[in-house]
């Protein structure tokens, strides 16, 4: 884990969305190169805005540690209009994505402070049952679809993280800037064992939540166990850092789950990767990319898009073996 020694630096927007390392006291610290891992897609083109038809998958059984950050997208402060509507033209037939959730019927506080609360929500329908239990200190919650981590700020709370129990999707976004309404989620992604069952998911046994360190510790069906903790929150980035015991190998430990219609109806457009410890990034479109060794990923977009215009970038990176 990242220790009070260490400080992170935001280092530019969209491509510049990976973060430096440096002592508390400012002088550049000598982190270990980062692994490269597979990065592989398994995308495929689709009408239909309301599915994601956008997968990154990242593999190597040598990862213990890596980041996923979510960044405000480089043309936020230009932006005049915000759409948050669902988009179903050419929703139909076979790439109409079943109904997921039905209705809210329960709203549970599971942990609460003055700036932080998780809040569990309870659904009358979900595509996958709510099977894996949460606990925090001596409290046990069972049957939630959806954990909301909550942030005060001064328009009020925001959320700034989401996780659905029963597939094992995340959504992570920054605090929206000062004076501007909270920015839409976008990208979802996977942590864990990620296998396929209808679509990609990851099977959670239980979850705990650890208040003090702002810290999930999933342990999974498959075998082993994630701790993933909230460090950064702010109007800039959310930083998650993921602690995995032990390394998963023969699957993916890791994937980003988007929508890509088109160059203007998208949550996500482009992608970029830092190949091995290569200095510049290859970037292109995130239909035309198939497979790369990197050290960093970037997704996100340079345009504004009519879906979730405001979502972030999101980038994976800080790579690492070991304890």
């Amino acid at each position: 884990m990242l220790r009070g020694r260490f400080k992170i630096s935001a280092l530019g927007a969209g491509l510049g969305a990976f973060v430096l390392l440096t002592h508390a006291g400012g002088a550049p610290a000598l982190a270990a190169e980062p692994l490269a891992v597979t990065v592989s897609s398994a995308s495929e083109p689709v009408r239909c805005a309301e599915k994601d038809n956008v997968t990154l998958n990242f593999a190597s059984k040598e990862v213990r540690r890596f980041r996923v950050e979510a960044t405000h997208p480089a043309y936020l402060g230009a932006l005049r209009e915000d759409n948050f509507s669902a988009d179903w033209t050419g929703c139909a037939g076979s790439e109409a994505p079943a109904a997921a959730v039905a209705g809210v019927t329960k709203r549970t506080t599971l942990y609460e402070e003055v700036d932080l609360w998780v809040v569990g929500l309870t659904f009358a329908s979900f595509w996958r049952p709510a099977a894996a239990p949460f606990r925090v200190g001596d409290r046990v919650v069972t049957g939630l679809h959806l954990i909301q981590v909550w942030m005060i700020r001064p328009m009020g709370g925001e959320e700034v993280v989401v996780l659905y129990p029963p597939d094992g999707y995340w959504r992570l976004r920054p605090l929206a800037p000062r004076g501007r309404a909270p920015t839409a989620f976008g990208s979802s992604f996977l942590i864990g064992p990620v296998e396929v069952s209808g679509r990609p998911i990851v099977r959670i046994r239980d979850i705990a939540f650890e208040p003090k360190r702002r810290a999930f510790t999933l342990a999974f069906e498959r075998g082993g166990a994630a701790v993933v903790r909230l460090a950064t929150a702010d109007e800039h980035q959310s930083v998650l850092e993921v602690e995995l015991e032990p390394g998963i190998d023969e699957l993916p430990f890791a994937a980003l789950r988007s929508m890509y219609v088109s160059d203007a109806n998208n949550d996500v457009a482009r992608v970029a990767v830092r190949e091995g410890n290569a200095a510049s990034w290859r970037e292109q479109a995130i239909m035309d990319f198939g497979r790369a060794t990197a050290s960093a990923v970037w997704a996100g977009r340079v345009s504004p898009s009519r879906h979730n215009t405001s979502s972030p970038d999101m980038v994976f990176d800080g790579f690492s073996g070991g304890k």
